[in-house]
């Protein structure tokens, strides 16, 4: 077995061990702003000229609110809303706190109901109405601050990686990129040879000689199913996490149900969702957002223009052919960022760079005017391919639109890129733009087209924004 370090140095002396605070602070969140919804419930039915004049709602709240809340909790609870593994990433979180929502509303309205207890309506429909918004939007806090003391080295599980070295550094890869999600990688283990599976008397001595938290069986880390078992069984003794990695990168855990048959865990996986894509309410939802947008960001879309014009007199605009779905090209709108004539250098500049023509990118690229660098630092130059979108050439969200030479190296898989419209913005650009490699980009763009849903959109927009004011990764 070989011990592979992949962490920075400091991560050998930081033992961020208050990982079971995190939930018992969600905790007393919720209980505070569940206070507080309580508080303005009662306020508002008695100030609020809609609901019927108040009679003895503060008796009524004396009895009702420390039951309400706490049975509120207690669903929350019963749902899995404080499991540490649904916090600070993914929807379910928020899903389950809106679920314990609604189920603690129809647990108070039966009870009410059973008891004969005169809960003023006004009281009860501003407390549910109330409560949900306050509660999600106070997850949504807590987890940017979560994601910004994690990005700190603060709140996070020490990892220790095993599998293969392919499979190990993809993981310490992925996890030191995404440091928001609070896995720390202190090292790796690999088997002494191929096909193997790791010593697991050796792994839980290096587990308790640098404090592991979690142990990651990546591909490579056991020979079958029978060595996953004894992993587990090895490791529970010393109170560690065991995370597996299935071969089910590219799927969402969405499309993924888990059946016990006879006492063998069977996988049950739905159909790709890229046909959603293609559907009228994303093709709606495309035309009024980039209506909406050509209207919002006119003046800017203006004053770019015009310094492009005054930068070297030449074109404004910059039409590149582009492969569309289905494979069908169309002219992609730019606003010029390069000298003219600057396809032209495109081989000789592939050539010294070493680079093919998938994703082909050149940091400090000498053909970018002095205004097209801040034009391309802030995304500036897509705003028109809103026209674009509202012609139908592409979407919102999608995968980047790519020329016929980058189409031309496509492998099977790569092809099904062309199964949905690009977009002006995809999954790739918001976890890291240029900065990721070739093949983690791809990896993203079949991600998206494989597990489509109109949730996964609105989240990718929202994280646009915050990638473009940040400039992560372009150039």
């Amino acid at each position: 077995m070989t011990v592979v370090d992949h962490a920075p140095r400091h991560l050998r002396v930081v033992r961020p061990r208050p990982l079971p605070l995190v939930p018992v602070a969600v905790l007393v969140v919720d209980a505070l702003l569940l206070g507080l919804t309580l508080v303005l419930a009662v306020l508002g039915r008695e100030t609020l000229t809609v609901f019927a004049p108040p009679s003895g709602v503060r008796t009524h709240l004396d009895v009702a609110a420390p039951l309400i809340l706490l049975g509120w909790l207690l669903c929350t609870g019963f749902l899995g809303g404080y499991r540490r593994e649904v916090l600070g990433a993914g929807t379910e979180e928020f899903k389950r706190v809106f679920q314990a929502s609604v189920l603690t509303a129809g647990l108070v309205g039966i009870g009410c109901y059973l008891a004969k207890f005169a809960l003023p309506r006004g009281f009860f429909v501003l407390a549910f109405v109330i409560g949900p918004a306050l509660l999600l939007v106070g997850r949504w806090v807590v987890r940017q601050v979560l994601h910004v003391l994690r990005r700190r080295g603060r709140l996070t599980s020490r990892v220790l990686v095993a599998g293969s070295v392919a499979g190990t550094d993809a993981m310490a890869r992925i996890l030191r990129r995404e440091s928001w999600l609070g896995y720390a990688v202190v090292g790796a283990v690999v088997p002494a040879e191929a096909g193997a599976g790791i010593d697991l008397a050796e792994l839980t001595a290096v587990v308790d000689a640098h404090a592991i938290d979690l142990v990651l069986l990546a591909p490579g880390a056991v020979a079958d199913a029978a060595q996953v078992k004894q992993a587990i069984w090895a490791l529970e003794r010393h109170r560690v996490d065991v995370v597996l990695t299935p071969q089910l990168d590219n799927i969402s855990h969405e499309r993924i149900a888990v059946r016990t048959v006879g006492g063998v865990p069977l996988i049950h996986v739905e159909s790709p969702t890229w046909t959603d894509a293609g559907a009228v309410g994303k093709r709606l939802f495309d035309v009024l957002g980039a209506a909406l947008l050509l209207l919002a960001l006119s003046p800017l879309l203006l004053v770019a223009a015009a310094s492009v014009w005054l930068h070297d007199r030449g074109p404004v605009l910059f039409a590149q052919p582009r492969v569309g779905r289905s494979g069908r090209p169309f002219r992609c709108l730019k606003l010029r960022t390069m000298r003219v004539g600057a396809e032209a250098q495109v081989a000789d500049l592939m050539a010294a760079t070493d680079q093919d023509a998938l994703l082909f990118k050149v940091k400090d690229d000498p053909r970018i005017t002095r205004p097209g660098r801040w034009l391309r630092r802030y995304s500036v130059d897509e705003l028109p391919q809103l026209l674009n979108v509202l012609r139908g050439d592409m979407s919102l969200i999608g995968p980047r639109p790519q020329v016929a030479r980058e189409v031309a190296l496509y492998d099977g898989a790569m092809t099904r890129r062309l199964l949905v419209r690009p977009g002006m913005t995809g999954l790739w650009q918001v976890s890291g733009r240029n900065d990721l490699r070739p093949d983690e980009a791809m990896r993203l763009d079949l991600y998206y087209v494989d597990n489509w849903s109109m949730l996964q959109d609105l989240a990718i927009l929202a994280r646009t924004a915050r990638a473009v004011v940040g400039a992560r990764g372009a150039y």
